[in-house]
């Protein structure tokens, strides 16, 4: 009988703490258009029918990347990341990356502001940081 009262206490105290946990973790989404300043979005980034790409002379108007997937694209460079490790708030990147003169692996350390807003954060150089937002590319 004691047993009886033994495990419905503790089916009952597992069911509380089932109640209580938070949810699955969910990876923070960094698909999309990314700038450096969210007032120049339309002058860093156009869509050319279903693909989102740089704006002819994009680069005046601020830095910007894309991303889709594994594939980082900024104006002179495409990247394939090849490892993606969360930590909290900060995802930490590694990536192969081309341009038309080299081919290098480079690190990319961002923290997540809010939905739409990341900050990049350059590994060994204190204080040094780059705001990025989501463009609404329609």
């Amino acid at each position: 009988m004691k047993s009886t009262y033994t495990n419905a206490a503790l089916s009952a105290l597992l069911a509380g703490a089932c109640f209580f946990m938070p949810g699955p973790a969910v990876a923070f989404d960094l698909n999309g258009a990314w700038v450096s300043d969210a007032e120049n979005c339309a002058k860093v980034f156009v869509r050319r029918g279903t693909q989102v790409t740089f704006a002819d002379m994009s680069d005046v108007y601020g830095g910007g990347f894309i991303i889709e997937g594994d594939q980082i694209t900024g104006k002179y460079a495409r990247c394939r990341i090849k490892a993606k490790k969360n930590e909290g708030a900060n995802i930490n990147l590694l990536a192969a990356c081309a341009s038309d003169i080299m081919l290098q692996n480079v690190q990319f350390s961002l923290r997540e502001v809010d939905a739409n807003t990341v900050i990049r954060m350059f590994p060994g150089i204190s204080g040094m940081e780059i705001k990025y937002a989501r463009c609404p590319v329609s």
